[in-house]
């Protein structure tokens, strides 16, 4: 309560304000009065004591409602521990995915010698380009043949070979106009070897099926990191569009210094980055390992799976092949079934041919085609906007985009943005941490977390279903629920003894 002495006819009379609560009322309603008195009305102890009393119809009725915060504790502790903890992983997923996003451009620097060629002739028949190819390495199978998909692109022959893993292949790169041979190297899955290398430490960081937990738990964790942040924003900026300030959602408050403006940063910059880091933390997780798996049987379930086609090509590079396919005659029977370059030719040592439409900038479908190299009959098709259901496509688009590989170089530019972004909010909080710090005692102090407490403060029904949701969400992705478990875990031995030493 506050005071002011205001003139009258009657003498100085006192103007008394303050803040007022209606107790009975749930959310609380709060407003604002000031009562002008005559002094004598106050002077004895039993007139202040109904004064301070306001009556109910002091109470302004049109004043906003503010609703108790009972999530917020809740939220700030879990965010707090999610930073602190998880953090770490993602700024690494941030790096690796950084440069591996790049990887296409970088590629197209680091083997140009082998990727692009200077002339502009007709190109030779596939046939000769790859019996070329095949003068390299007589005694191995050819397994795949993706042809130059335009003017100055290289043609590539991949072939069988035991000495390398299941899943390389030796890949001849052939000049289409003159047959010429400019070099070869060894693939995976048709990515080049800075690809192939880039890929594995994003994934797992080069350590094999151990490192790939560090990737599911950064997936399994920034989209609770970004919506919890997402919250805690928006409340803020609520409340202070209730207090008559400007609520900041994408902006920042120059004007604020310290810790305020840092949080002013961390936040706009999460609300800027909070689409794609939702985006990346839903397509990371279809690749984990134990998340991974639950979604391929929600796929199947529901029948989500993307097409396969009904031919033997699995079959490609288990034997001799002997040179018998018209590749020129093969790729045309593709063309007209509508199966447009680029496109990947899948070469078994007996039965159909596949061809497979591969990425390409802003390139929607992936139809493909198994053709019978005999007779060029045609044994099976996928129509891309027939065969692919919507959730089909949703995940094929997503899975393209999170690569970098749907939009092209403006994807990949994106990316590379959203990765340093989450950097740069990461780094914002720990330097929030660090701000928060107590000033006197240890050498090393860090802030305190926020306070307990946070579930008790809910109703028993929100609870409730916080918990059952949380431990359903807990078993899908695992690498969320065991962490979030062994934080409940530490906290609440923390608590026990802090409440023994009290």
């Amino acid at each position: 309560m506050g005071y002011a002495r205001a003139a009258g006819e009657g003498g100085d009379r006192l103007t008394v304000a303050g803040v007022c609560f209606h107790p009975s009322s749930t959310p609380y309603r709060v407003g604002f009065r000031a009562l002008t008195v005559e002094p004598s009305a106050i002077r004895s102890p039993l007139s202040a004591r109904l004064f301070m009393t306001l009556p109910d119809d002091t109470v302004d009725t049109s004043a906003p409602v503010i609703h108790s915060p009972r999530w917020r504790p809740l939220i700030v502790r879990v965010h707090f521990y999610a930073g602190v903890f998880i953090a770490p992983f993602l700024a690494v997923a941030a790096v690796t995915g950084g440069l591996y996003a790049l990887a296409p451009s970088i590629e197209r620097v680091v083997y140009r010698d082998l990727l692009s060629v200077a002339s502009t002739g007709p190109a030779l028949p596939l046939d000769e380009q790859v019996a070329r190819a095949r003068a390299a390495h007589p005694d191995l199978p050819v397994t795949t043949v993706r042809p130059a998909a335009s003017a100055g692109a290289t043609t590539r022959v991949s072939f069988g070979d035991p000495a390398l893993p299941a899943d390389r292949a030796r890949t001849v790169f052939v000049d289409p106009g003159t047959g010429r041979v400019l070099g070869e190297q060894v693939t995976w899955l048709g990515y080049l070897p800075l690809s192939t290398w880039l890929d594995g430490l994003h994934r797992h960081l080069n350590l094999g099926e151990p490192g790939r937990v560090y990737s599911e738990l950064a997936a399994s964790w920034l989209w609770v990191v970004a919506l919890g942040g997402l919250y805690l924003w928006t409340a803020r900026a609520a409340a202070q569009r209730h207090r008559g300030r400007r609520g900041r959602l994408l902006t920042v408050d120059r004007r604020r210094s310290g810790r305020a403006r840092t949080m002013n940063w961390h936040g706009a910059t999460g609300m800027w980055l909070l689409a794609g880091l939702l985006f990346l933390s839903a397509t990371g997780i279809t690749w984990s390992t134990y998340a991974g798996a639950h979604v391929t049987e929600l796929r199947s379930a529901l029948q989500w799976q993307r097409p396969q086609l009904d031919s033997p090509a699995a079959m490609a590079g288990t034997g001799p092949n002997d040179g018998d396919i018209d590749y020129d005659r093969v790729l045309d029977a593709a063309t007209r079934q509508g199966v447009g370059a680029p496109v990947e030719m899948a070469v078994p040592a007996a039965g159909p041919v596949t061809v497979t439409e591969i990425d390409k900038a802003f390139r929607w479908t992936t139809n493909a085609v198994a053709v019978e190299p005999a007779d060029l009959a045609i044994v099976d098709a996928i129509d891309y906007r027939r065969d692919y259901s919507t959730m089909a496509k949703l995940a094929d688009w997503g899975v393209r985009a999170h690569m970098g590989l749907l939009f092209g170089l403006l994807n990949q530019l994106v990316l590379l943005a959203t990765a340093l972004g989450l950097l740069a909010v990461i780094a914002g909080g720990y330097r929030m941490w660090w701000q928060r710090r107590p000033t006197r005692g240890s050498v090393w102090p860090v802030g305190r977390p926020p306070a307990r407490g946070g579930i008790r403060r809910l109703r028993p029904v929100p609870a409730a279903a916080l918990v059952v949701g949380t431990v359903a969400v807990g078993w899908f992705l695992p690498l969320f629920g065991v962490p979030l478990a062994g934080f409940v875990v530490v906290d609440l031995l923390l608590a026990a003894r802090r409440n023994r030493r009290a």
